[in-house]
């Protein structure tokens, strides 16, 4: 919808946006938010663009052979020319910025090779392995490999301007009244708000909307494939520009830990966290269809009363909490104080569903199968498998108020130990049907602590690190049962948006909710170790973000 009523070439860039995120969160762009990225790296940076440049004027002209229309030739004609102008006025715009390109990089580094060699591809005919040859094409052959080239060449610079201007919206935010001294402030500024850098990049959009117009469906799919394909290209070049060793940076976690010496634990939450919808949800559905125990009119009945009293209960008990002044400074054991209310009230709520019964009835396999189908939020699973396969050195547990551990393990499979789930569990007869019993290990927001605080000391005792090594703890959660252990961690990470009761009373207590980014480039300015019960908290809104952060690309 959002691509037929703004363009297709808008509706691309909405559809990868999410990708920025990797980019914004590479050691390149939160160094030079911070102002301390090594001069070295961006003079590479900068005399790359040339090559960039270089490609796009080699593949514009491919393009124009290819247009079989008049006024699309015209138009790729005149991007062609302004790349040329840019081209010809690098340098001087360059100087602007307070650099000289150097004289040593004539040769592109292997991922601008990279995408050279992917656009110039596209432009030639070359398209999924397939040749379109412009000289003999039909017409419409000649327009499609002219839509394909833009489609690989107008992600460059909507994402570069999209990139600067994050950038620079942090820099202003951390220092609100002088930049001026900050070494990259003109290069962002160029990028984000330099007039003709905002016109290429629509002038560029608008060529490839009218070469997409006369496109099959299938062939609009394969345009918004390569669109794709070229803004991954574009940020894996920037998440590999080559950082100095001298040089500290603070992403991603987890190669910036040295994990031979040094350890990484990740917790997360479940319900919200990683799933879109709760488990509590889930075993409501559940019940209403295969439990021999109730009518199914008694039993939505009994699960609307319930539920009605939890969220009722829940919102009186958080009221109540945050009566009064909301605190200046963080104090940890107010928080702490406070939270034993909340503590009561979910003990009571869990022994109101035991009592009910709403849950007897229940067989192991109609659960693990409703595991299987529960939807976890985009980004999440695939946070878990890259840990499971590719960074072993990290251990990754979920700690749940969940009544169900099953529902998590059959909603992971195997993309989580699952010795790695802590949970309660409800009870099964020799049949494997549930007998309405809670199985209760972790209620509380305290038993969530200490849950967090025992795979600490197992990992703690296991390891052979001596014991001055490092052990960096993250804790993913959104919910209020969440707080102790998202404050006790080295980093407390809040999730989403169904987080405001975690934020009302966080608040209350003193504690701050920060970006992620804006945090990370906070701690790459003063370069300091992360520390616990700091009373800063950072929010983010995707697992896109929280795996840039911790795992890079």
């Amino acid at each position: 919808m959002a691509a037929k009523e703004e363009g297709i070439a808008r509706g691309y860039w909405k559809d990868n946006m999410e990708e920025s995120v990797f980019a914004l969160f590479s050691p390149f762009f939160v160094s030079v938010a911070a102002g301390n990225l090594d001069p070295s790296t961006f003079r590479h940076c900068i005399s790359m663009d040339l090559h960039f440049l270089q490609a796009f004027a080699q593949a514009y002209e491919m393009a124009e052979d290819c247009a079989d229309d008049n006024e699309e030739k015209k138009l790729i004609r005149h991007l062609h020319e302004c790349v040329h102008k840019k081209l010809h006025a690098y340098d001087a715009v360059v100087q602007k910025w307070g650099f000289e390109i150097p004289k040593s990089e004539g040769v592109p580094d292997s991922m601008t090779a990279k995408y050279k060699q992917f656009l110039l591809r596209i432009a030639s005919g070359i398209v999924e392995g397939e040749q379109v040859p412009c000289k003999t094409a039909t017409p419409f052959e000649k327009t499609k490999v002219a839509a394909y080239t833009l489609a690989a060449i107008a992600p460059f610079m909507r994402l570069k301007s999209y990139l600067c201007l994050v950038t620079r919206m942090i820099l202003t935010y951390l220092h609100p009244n002088n930049t001026s001294d900050h070494m990259y402030k003109n290069w962002l500024h160029y990028y984000s708000s330099d007039q003709e850098i905002q016109e290429l990049a629509k002038k560029t959009e608008d060529v490839l909307d009218t070469l997409s117009a006369p496109l099959t469906g299938e062939e609009l799919r394969l345009t918004a494939k390569l669109y794709n394909q070229a803004v991954k290209l574009q940020v894996e070049y920037f998440a590999s520009l080559p950082i100095p060793q001298q040089q500290r940076t603070v992403v991603p976690l987890a190669r910036v830990q040295d994990l031979n010496n040094d350890q990484l634990t990740i917790f997360s939450d479940f319900d919200l966290t990683c799933s879109v919808v709760d488990c509590a949800a889930m075993l409501a559905r559940l019940a209403t269809v295969i439990t021999p125990c109730w009518t199914l009119a008694d039993l939505k009945k009994e699960l609307d009363a319930i539920s009605k009293q939890y969220v009722d209960g829940y919102e009186h008990c958080v009221e109540s909490i945050t009566i009064g002044v909301p605190g200046e400074v963080f104090d940890c054991d107010g928080l702490c104080k406070a939270l034993e209310k909340v503590a009561e009230f979910e003990k009571q709520a869990n022994a109101r569903v035991e009592e009910s019964g709403v849950f007897k009835g229940l067989t192991l396999h109609g659960i693990k199968h409703a595991g299987q189908s529960i939807l976890l939020h985009n980004g999440c699973r695939e946070f878990f498998q890259k840990i499971k396969n590719e960074h072993t050195g990290i251990d990754a547990h979920v700690i749940s108020y969940s009544w169900c551990g099953e529902l998590i393990r059959s909603a992971f499979s195997s993309d989580l130990k699952a010795s790695n789930i802590h949970s309660n569990e409800l009870a099964f007869t020799e049949e494997s049907v549930t007998t309405g019993e809670i199985i209760k290990k972790v209620e509380t927001p305290f038993e969530k602590h200490q849950a967090f605080m025992k795979i600490l000391q197992g990992r703690e005792s296991s390891s052979n690190s001596n014991q001055g090594n490092k052990h960096l703890k993250v804790y993913i959660g959104g919910a209020v049962g969440d707080l102790v252990c998202l404050v006790e961690a080295d980093i407390g990470i809040v999730f989403g948006s169904s987080s405001a009761s975690l934020k009302k009373l966080g608040t209350h207590f003193g504690v701050s909710f920060v970006p992620l980014l804006r945090g990370v480039v906070n701690n790459q300015m003063e370069l300091v170790d992360w520390k616990p019960k700091s009373g800063i908290l950072y929010t983010v809104e995707t697992w896109a973000e929280i795996q840039a952060f911790i795992l890079g690309l």
